[in-house]
């Protein structure tokens, strides 16, 4: 069953080339979108961790991941927060522990993790973090990954690593969730994969056509079969512009996309590039939607939105990620003629 997930914005938005989109990034905001987003029939949410704004411009505000969660999983009933952490701002045991407790104040099943490899250098240097090279970063990923799965089932942990050392570390309660929160990561190098196969539950993809995405989840399949590790969840970003006709929407990206290259987002995007490796280059568009959202191809009218969620179910997608502008707006219209389209209305409030 393909589940239907959003981003929070907590950046005030998603277009570097609409300067105010009517969805300030304050908690104010994100706590009426959370609870009407339950009401519409949306399974879960993901709150991205940035300190600063790489949307907006760094001078921007933007709401911290995960104090942010915890006030909303205990302000929700039924909806996902899958809150991303990045192992260079948090030491493992301690957000072990958090975790464990935003898990019991949800509920079993209500807290998940995206596991994201910083890449912006400039935010690291300014909140004093250390900022590591690709490869190394994933190294760290993946001892980070190893004392908080340890600690989420069993006490009495040792770690010995490059990056970590704990001795006899303790953490009760364990989470609620069992086995354990689901994990997530994404990336496209080859460490990043690896490790994901190897450590993760489910695998993120940034925006691109069904027939790419397919590929991608054949290839992770085939890492785990190799492992001999259990099926992986897939989930796809995109951003949504759903109309009465495909003309309206065509209408709307041209809108979207009049890139400003002076934009004060503009810088981070460029050092965002630089930080990562990515198996396709990226144009202005993808400069203009983050996450390649435009790619996906969640465009047209409500029949063509559809038949697109319908190729990616079909090549193994369980669960879409959606971003839009106005959000609340445009989650209302999606709602209405897409989840409704797939039998989710039920799960409405």
């Amino acid at each position: 069953m393909m589940r239907f997930g959003y981003w929070l914005p907590v950046f005030g938005g998603w277009l570097r080339n609409v300067p105010d989109e009517a969805m300030e990034g304050t908690w104010d905001y994100c706590k009426r979108l959370a609870q009407r987003s339950e009401q519409l029939g949306f399974d879960l949410s993901l709150i991205a961790e940035l300190n600063l704004n790489d949307i907006k411009g760094p001078d921007a505000p933007s709401l911290d991941a995960w104090s942010t969660a915890a006030a909303l999983m205990a302000l929700t009933e039924r909806i996902e927060w899958m809150v991303a952490v990045r192992p260079t701002f948090h030491a493992p045991a301690l957000l072990a522990k958090q975790a464990a407790n935003i898990d019991h104040i949800g509920g079993a099943g209500r807290l998940s993790l995206n596991v994201v490899s910083s890449w912006w250098q400039d935010e690291a240097e300014k909140y004093g973090v250390e900022f590591e090279q690709h490869d190394r970063r994933y190294q760290r990923t993946s001892e980070w990954l190893d004392i908080v799965d340890a600690l989420w089932s069993k006490d009495g942990v040792d770690y010995q690593g490059e990056f970590y050392r704990i001795k006899q570390s303790i953490l009760q309660p364990k989470p609620l969730t069992k086995p354990r929160p689901t994990i997530y990561a994404g990336g496209e190098s080859e460490s990043a994969k690896e490790l994901i196969a190897s450590k993760c539950d489910g695998y993120l993809m940034h925006g691109d056509p069904p027939e790419r995405v397919a590929l991608k989840i054949q290839d992770m399949r085939a890492r785990r079969d190799r492992l001999g590790l259990p099926p992986m969840k897939f989930g796809v970003a995109a951003y949504a512009i759903c109309r009465d006709t495909e003309q309206q929407a065509a209408q709307e990206v041209r809108r979207i996309t009049d890139v400003k290259q002076s934009a004060s987002g503009y810088q981070n995007y460029q050092q965002w590039i630089a930080g990562t490796q990515l198996e396709r280059q990226v144009s202005l568009e993808d400069y203009s939607v983050s996450n390649r959202g435009l790619r996906a191809g969640l465009i047209g009218s409500h029949r063509q939105v559809q038949d697109r969620i319908g190729e990616f179910q079909s090549v193994g997608v369980d669960l879409v990620l959606l971003q839009c502008s106005p959000q609340i707006e445009e989650m209302e219209r999606f709602s209405e003629s897409v989840i409704r389209h797939f039998g989710q209305s039920a799960r409405a409030s």
